[in-house]
């Protein structure tokens, strides 16, 4: 079987350049901080930064809380939840990075969150 010039088979190199455009890590990233924190996309502002060779990333975000009622009533809703607003967003920093790096393949530095706002949730955070 002959193969033609668009056709590479497993495993085989080409020669030339991949690049990914500055647009869509801003869409990965946003899309990977919006999953980990339980907000739409649309609400997250992504930056990017030169930090010795490497990409750092910086959000801003609001992050989904319950309800401070069903906290009173329930106050496993927290937990449900992540845990504090601190936490998760610790916890995100390591998600969000992770994310980006398996989905596009490029080197992250760091994962700087700031927290904007909190956008009242009755869904529970399933992790």
């Amino acid at each position: 079987m002959s193969s033609t010039a668009g056709e590479v088979s497993r495993g085989t190199a080409m020669a030339g350049h991949n690049r990914i455009s500055t647009q869509a890590l801003t869409s990965v990233a946003r899309a990977a901080a919006a999953e980990a924190l339980g907000v739409p996309p649309h609400e997250v502002r992504a930056d990017w930064s030169d930090d010795e060779g490497l990409l750092a990333l910086s959000l801003v975000t609001p992050i989904a809380v319950p309800a401070l009622t069903a906290v009173l009533r329930d106050p496993g809703q927290v937990a449900a939840f992540g845990g504090s607003i601190r936490d998760r967003a610790v916890a995100a920093k390591g998600d969000i990075l992770r994310r980006i790096v398996e989905l596009s393949g490029a080197q992250l530095s760091r994962v700087d969150i700031r927290i904007s706002g909190a956008t009242v949730s009755e869904r529970r955070r399933v992790r």
